[in-house]
C-alpha cells in the first residue's frame, strides 16, 4: 500500500485560500504556500506546475463549492420559493464566504479556457453543465415551456442579477445590505413574472 500523501491538492488549495485573504491574489505564491505548510516547493510544484495554476484550481473547486447550494434552492417543489432560495443563496454565500468570493471575481471561465486548455479545458467545459440543466428545469416547471427566451429571462433573473449585486459587494469589501437583498428579490421575481406576449 503506498504511502498517504502529506500535502494534498486540497491543503495546498485551502492554503492559498487562506493567502488571498491576508494579502489578495498577488501573495499567492509556491514559496508563501511551501512555508504555510512547511513543505519543500518542489513538493507544490509536484502537484501544480505553477501558482497562476493553482488559483485557476481554486477558482474551479469554489465554484463548484457555490453550486451545490444553488442546484438545491432550484429543486425545491414550488418555483416561487425556489427562485427566492437561489437568489437568497447568491448574495447569502457571498457574504458567508468572503473569501471564496473573491476568488470568484478574479477569473471567468472562458479567459481560464484560453489560459489552460490541456490542463483544465476538459473540466471547464463541462463546469457549468449542471447549472445550465437546472435553469432550463426551473424554466420549463415555472413557464410550462422552454424556449430560448424564457430560458434567457430565467438566467437573468435567478443569475445575473443576483450576481451583479453579489460582485459589487464583494469589490466593495462590504455585506449586502437588506434594501439591497430585498430589492434583487423583487426584480428577479418580478422578471420572472412577466407575462410579454414576445416570451
Amino acid at each position: 500500500m503506498g504511502r498517504t500523501a502529506k500535502y494534498t491538492d486540497d491543503s495546498i488549495l485551502d492554503t492559498a485560500l487562506a493567502l488571498v485573504s491576508e494579502d489578495g491574489a498577488h501573495g499567492v505564491t509556491v514559496v508563501a504556500i511551501a512555508a504555510r505548510l512547511g513543505a519543500p516547493s518542489g513538493s507544490i510544484y509536484h502537484r501544480f506546475a505553477s501558482r497562476d495554476l493553482i488559483l485557476a484550481r481554486l477558482w474551479i473547486r469554489t465554484v463548484k463549492q457555490f453550486q451545490v447550494g444553488f442546484l438545491e434552492a432550484l429543486d425545491l417543489d414550488n418555483v416561487t420559493d425556489a427562485a427566492q432560495a437561489a437568489i437568497a443563496h447568491t448574495l447569502g454565500w457571498s457574504a458567508e464566504h468572503r473569501d471564496e468570493a473573491r476568488v470568484l471575481t478574479m477569473y471567468r471561465r472562458e479567459d481560464l479556457v484560453a489560459l489552460w486548455p490541456d490542463e483544465l479545458g476538459a473540466e471547464l467545459s463541462t463546469l457549468n453543465d449542471q447549472v445550465k440543466q437546472a435553469v432550463l428545469a426551473f424554466t420549463k416547471r415555472r413557464f410550462g415551456m422552454c424556449t430560448p427566451e424564457k430560458a434567457g429571462l430565467t438566467r437573468f433573473a435567478l443569475i445575473d442579477l443576483p450576481y451583479a449585486a453579489a460582485r459589487q459587494t464583494i469589490l466593495d469589501d462590504r455585506p449586502p445590505a437588506s434594501w439591497l437583498r430585498e430589492a434583487v428579490n423583487a426584480a428577479a421575481l418580478a422578471a420572472l413574472s412577466s407575462t410579454t406576449q414576445r416570451l
